[in-house]
């Protein structure tokens, strides 16, 4: 997999990239991160990428000739499957969004600042638009780095327990059962009887009950979804 991610502030997105899994994924060779300075598509000399708004208001707007010449450089290259752009207003990212995008080979992601990109280049340029959540950040660059943590994470040969993601919360649309490790007895809390009986039918059933209680009661809209069979 590659995906390139058209920034104006690369450096914001070399640390994610430089730790953990994320390098691990990068240095096996199983996906490629290419961080695309956007002011290298700028027209004037002073790399401004951004413009007042037509009709007045707070705040500059991306301008859209750099992000169209951007864009248009990186399809003579190759052909992308999604040109993803993170804005408060996309599809709110779910592990089933993630699940769909691990599957795909070349991904642009664009990363907004500002009050946002010029609508022509949404309109013409971008196929998907996606958001971490309900509320602004300055830029797309660390929700850029939230997709691409939930995506690389899955790809064949990243996880050295390739298993462990399938188990993860929202996988089967219910959140993780609790966990425990050694010790069996700290401080008087003891870890259930269950997990320690060594009976992997009674583990599981126990891990699904959990995973149902726990689900109604954290997160019961998704019981709800789930019920309803949407």
């Amino acid at each position: 997999m590659r995906i390139d991610i058209i920034t104006i502030h690369p450096e914001l997105l070399a640390s994610p990239f430089s730790h953990s899994i994320l390098k691990r994924a990068i240095q096996k060779q199983l996906v490629e991160v290419n961080l695309v300075n956007l002011r290298d598509y700028a027209f004037n000399k002073h790399h401004a990428v951004d413009d007042y708004a037509y009709g007045g208001g707070a705040g500059m707007v991306m301008m859209p000739e750099p992000i169209a010449l951007c864009i248009e450089d990186l399809k003579k290259q190759r052909d992308y499957d999604e040109v993803i752009y993170m804005s408060p207003d996309g599809e709110n990212f779910t592990q089933s969004i993630a699940n769909q995008l691990s599957l795909y080979k070349n991904l642009i992601i664009l990363c907004g600042h500002y009050k946002g990109v010029d609508e022509r280049i949404r309109e013409h340029f971008i196929t998907r638009e996606i958001s971490i959540g309900d509320y602004v950040l300055s830029g797309g660059e660390l929700a850029a780095a939230v997709v691409c943590d939930g995506i690389i994470r899955l790809l064949p040969g990243v996880l050295s327990d390739e298993t462990s993601a399938l188990s993860d919360s929202f996988q089967d649309d219910l959140v993780a059962p609790p966990v425990y490790t050694r010790p069996a007895d700290f401080r008087g809390w003891k870890v259930p009887d269950i997990l320690l009986s060594g009976h992997e039918a009674n583990i599981s059933e126990w891990r699904y009950q959990q995973s149902l209680k726990r689900t109604l009661e954290r997160r019961p809209e998704m019981m709800r979804k789930r019920d309803s069979g949407e």
